[in-house]
């Protein structure tokens, strides 16, 4: 177990609670993880639509900066920590005020880089965005309080 380990089955298990940036934007914590692996449901809140109902794109980068990050700590050892360095988001389909399975993965890791990626799902398996990230490696844990 790594501090990272450790902390998805904290949130997991509903024991911490989420940042401040994560409570301002309701981006929600993760459901469930694995080695490798995340996932989480959410529901879009009316205040981060367009005026067509539409989801905005930033904030679906957003939750996809968070997600591919959570991917991140299933794979950084744990004397080591991580930043994004590089995020891309493909849009396939305009979201809506629907909820959305959302799933990360370590797609490549070495000593100084963690490659993930994220699919966004409606409910009916419809994809909705991808998004794929590196994460730089960097030395010693991170001090949570």
């Amino acid at each position: 177990m790594t501090w990272a380990t450790e902390r998805l089955d904290q949130i997991k298990a509903g024991v911490v609670d989420a940042p401040p940036v994560v409570r301002t934007l309701h981006l929600g914590l993760i459901d469930d993880w694995g080695p490798g692996w995340v996932r989480k449901r959410w529901e879009p809140k009316s205040e981060i639509l367009n005026g067509d109902g539409s989801m905005f794109g930033g904030y679906v980068a957003a939750l996809a900066d968070q997600i591919l990050a959570f991917a991140t700590m299933t794979a950084i050892a744990d004397d080591a920590t991580y930043r994004t360095i590089n995020l891309q988001v493909q849009f396939v389909k305009v979201g809506r005020a629907h909820p959305l399975i959302i799933e990360g993965r370590v797609v490549a890791s070495s000593r100084q880089l963690i490659t993930v990626e994220a699919d966004f799902r409606r409910e009916d398996g419809e994809l909705i965005a991808r998004a794929g990230a590196q994460q730089i490696v960097l030395p010693g844990a991170p001090v949570f309080g």
